[in-house]
């Protein structure tokens, strides 16, 4: 007896995905005419019957998946989205990405139910009462720099306090006591457990942190570039012989501020960031940082994701390590 065909089966001859396969049998305007006459050809050529009473069972189901974020910008996101894209549609899913500041169209897109499940970068500033309705709604999502669990809710974060202490740690055995710190806002879980991890390997050492050596970056380049700028120009303490800025953006940034106030980097003060971008080992100098696993955050939020969906499996935190990358920006100090 002939093996049934199946939709993968289909998939695979057409090299698309499984839900382009879906899409095109139902006639979505997802898929464009040609694709959509190729796919139809090969299903009726491989005698391709679609189980209709699994579609009836199923008739909720869209095989759509939303990435929900304030922001796409910088190489961070573009790394992120290209390996979460390429996984959802692996596993026959289509990822919509919706750029939105305002909450209460993010938490429109989550509760109508638009989708199988979304993906929210913890950039929403989504609250305990947000995710509340959320699990009430048995609505399936994974969270993204932000480490949370629940039944229908689970989070992929990478290990930043471990990073912080990294970071810190290295510098204090190059010699520098006098390390200064460059955050986002103190509701960021990212930078929030960075800075956690730098003072505790600060308290470690007994090092002291003044007040004026913690500052707001943003995670922006030019922000921090004004912010570190003004601080060299206007400080009212001893200058830094260190800098750790919360990611490689905001180090750009604090390297060219220094420059621009006289300072050489590493001769004369030392800089380390954080994420490792593509641009980080092409800049001036190489910028010493702590990598994190960018594509790997996207393939396991995915595959969460899906698990959670198609499994009902309760949610889960998968945590990610990150490795010290060390280049020339910062260096032993001698004097």
């Amino acid at each position: 007896m002939a093996k049934k065909v199946t939709i993968k089966d289909v998939a695979r001859e057409a090299g698309v995905a499984i839900s382009t396969v879906s899409n095109a049998l139902n006639n979505s305007d997802l898929v464009n005419e040609e694709t959509k006459a190729r796919i139809l050809e090969i299903a009726e050529y491989m005698n391709y019957t679609p189980n209709l009473s699994g579609r009836y069972l199923k008739s909720s189901k869209t095989n759509m998946l939303a990435f929900l974020t304030s922001s796409i910008g910088g190489d961070y996101f573009i790394t992120l989205l290209d390996a979460l894209s390429q996984q959802c549609s692996d596993l026959g899913y289509t990822l919509n990405i919706i750029v939105s500041r305002d909450n209460a169209i993010i938490k429109n897109q989550i509760l109508g139910k638009n989708f199988d499940g979304v993906f929210i970068f913890e950039g929403e500033r989504v609250t305990n009462e947000d995710l509340s309705l959320i699990e009430d709604n048995q609505i399936k999502a994974v969270l993204l720099d932000r480490a949370y669990r629940s039944q229908n809710i689970g989070s992929v974060v990478f290990d930043s306090y471990q990073a912080g202490y990294t970071a810190a740690k290295y510098l204090i055995q190059l010699g520098h006591r006098k390390i200064a710190f460059i955050e986002f806002t103190e509701d960021v879980y990212d930078s929030l457990e960075r800075k956690r991890g730098f003072l505790d390997a600060m308290k470690e050492f007994r090092l002291p942190v003044p007040d004026e050596y913690i500052m707001n970056g943003f995670f922006e380049e030019l922000i921090t570039y004004n912010v570190v700028n003004t601080f060299c120009r206007r400080r009212t303490c001893e200058m830094p012989t260190a800098f750790i800025a919360s990611n490689d953006q905001s180090a750009f940034g604090c390297i060219r501020a220094l420059n621009a106030c006289g300072y050489r980097v590493p001769e004369d003060i030392s800089v380390i960031g954080f994420d490792d971008i593509k641009i980080s080992k092409y800049f001036t100098p190489p910028l010493t940082t702590i990598r994190n696993p960018i594509s790997l955050q996207g393939t396991t939020a995915a595959k969460l994701l899906v698990d959670q969906i198609e499994n009902n499996t309760p949610g889960k935190i998968e945590q990610l390590s990150g490795q010290l990358i060390v280049r020339d920006s910062a260096t032993l100090l001698l004097k």
